[in-house]
């Protein structure tokens, strides 16, 4: 299931974060055999809870619209929305639009992980216990500081195509920016939130989707955004994606091995500090690994042979390894090689986690550690709360994952014409430059082997802007992987970053 045969399937497997695959896609299978109404659906329950020493009340509602295209239900969009209650008019309150990536995963890993009120607590970088799961009140929710809209794209969870509707609609980059984008507009319209500060937050495939909802939202329908937090971003595929023939990315991916084998104690002479470390490699990779990989069959010998003992000096590997490898070693590749010797393999959602290897002579990855680690605790502890708390979705499907999406990777940026690789770039870029008033929060971990943290260093200095603009960014890192609120210390923090970034743009008095 994880031996990647294109780019496209990369990205599909690098960011699609749920468990229970095969069952959802038959769920989703039997669901096209069943007539869906083109009717408007929700569940409005109250609650309580204490975030930050605040006793907060608020109105939890689940359900879905009904998106129309020329006066005919195309799809019925889903999501959860809390509602934080008080004296004040809605419009007086930021609002935040928040979705995971995939393309094809629900909004379970941010709702259930750090968002919502409710989280799920497992055994960072190690096996959750069987269950029950442990679900409890979520203390670094963001709902005492803006209200809260976890999206389900078309596909995911209760959203699904209707009438004469298919998934080609909804299924490519530019379709599904476009569906959201509707869907935000007209919860908007439905919910009297024009006046409100606007934030989108988007994790993984979200940094291909938030970018160009921020562009799509006010270029078309005149909705400018205070605030665009990215948490672990893909936005370029010609950056992101290693082991297709490209020399970028393996410079991109090298400091995040190092990250890896500084964690797992694999290093020879193993810095004290990480960060300076990771500084160390990251200018390596750059500035001498990176001409090396361009140089290709010219490269001198001696030379060639000088580079492979500093790639393995900094990843726990031998200059041999390197060398077989032509200097060109995969994330897989390194996942599989780094504890062969143990019959381990170190996970790629996150490296910190480790699990047996079922192939040890494989190139590629059986499977991936974080998957089993915490997949059925998170899935476990959402249904609970949905259909126990939330009172809604016993008798409806809820898509976690939408696996094998056929996704179409093109896109038309700004400026028209159409990519050859996808790269949102552009459009992040022209909206940044476009609303003056718009900030971006970047959130990245350093043992992210899915979108590593170099690539979104690469893609912060490729931002075509003002250097106006570029004081409107904000980058958090944090000593944890994809999804870093898995890790205690890296959750608290992460929450106080966030809550401090809505707060600097919201605007209000």
């Amino acid at each position: 299931m994880y031996k990647i045969l294109s780019a496209s399937r990369l990205i599909v497997l690098a960011t699609l974060l749920s468990w229970g695959l095969m069952a959802a896609a038959a769920e989703a299978e039997a669901d096209k055999a069943e007539p869906i109404k083109a009717e408007a659906v929700s569940k409005v329950t109250e609650h309580q809870i204490r975030i930050d020493g605040q006793v907060i009340n608020y109105t939890a509602t689940v359900g879905w619209l009904i998106q129309e295209k020329d006066d005919k239900p195309v799809a019925r969009f889903g999501y959860t929305a809390y509602t934080r209650k008080g004296n004040s008019k809605p419009g007086d309150r930021p609002i935040m639009f928040a979705f995971n990536g995939g393309p094809g995963s629900s909004s379970l890993w941010l709702h259930m992980g750090i968002l919502g009120p409710q989280r799920v607590v497992v055994n960072d970088a190690g096996f959750s216990p069987p269950p029950p799961a442990n679900r409890v009140d979520n203390a670094y929710s963001i709902i005492d500081v803006t209200d809260l809209v976890m999206v389900d794209p078309v596909g995911t969870g209760f959203s699904k195509p209707l009438g004469d509707a298919d998934g080609k609609q909804f299924w490519g980059v530019d379709q599904d920016i476009d569906s959201v984008a509707s869907f935000i507009k007209q919860y908007i319209n439905e919910n009297g939130r024009w006046a409100s500060p606007k934030f989108i937050l988007g994790e993984s495939y979200g940094g291909i989707r938030a970018p160009g909802l921020a562009q799509q939202l006010q270029s078309r329908h005149g909705m400018n955004l205070n605030g665009l937090i990215l948490v672990s971003p893909f936005i370029n595929m010609a950056a992101g994606v290693d082991g297709d023939h490209m020399d970028l990315p393996h410079a991109l991916f090298l400091p995040s091995f190092a990250a890896t084998a500084w964690y797992h104690d694999a290093l020879a002479n193993k810095p004290e500090q990480l960060e300076p470390f990771l500084q160390e490699v990251e200018q390596f990779a750059m500035h001498e690994y990176l001409p090396a990989l361009t140089a290709g069959y010219t490269i001198d010998p001696e030379r060639k042979r000088h580079i492979a003992e500093q790639l393995a000096a900094y990843t726990g590997t031998t200059a041999e390894y390197w060398e077989l490898a032509d200097l060109r070693v995969d994330h897989q590749q390194f996942l599989q090689e780094l504890k062969r010797d143990d019959r381990l393999i170190a996970g790629r959602i996150d490296s910190r986690f480790i699990g047996p290897s079922i192939d040890p002579l494989s190139e590629s990855m059986d499977y991936d550690p974080f998957f089993p680690s915490v997949g059925p605790a998170y899935t476990a502890a959402f249904f609970d709360y949905l259909h126990n708390e939330l009172e809604f979705g016993k008798d409806e499907t809820y898509v976690t994952t939408a696996f094998g999406l056929n996704w179409e990777w093109t896109h038309r940026p700004p400026g028209g014409g159409q990519q050859v690789a996808v790269n949102l770039l552009p459009d992040l870029a022209m909206a940044m430059t476009m609303n003056p008033g718009l900030g971006l929060h970047i959130q990245q971990g350093y043992y992210d082997l899915a979108t590593p943290f170099a690539a979104t260093n690469y893609y912060l200095r490729h931002l075509d802007m003002p250097a106006a603009a570029r004081e409107r960014i904000r980058l958090d890192h944090y000593p944890a992987g994809h999804m870093m609120y898995l890790h205690e210390p890296s959750l608290k923090k992460y929450r106080d970053d966030l809550a401090a970034f809505v707060r600097e743009y919201d605007r209000l008095p």
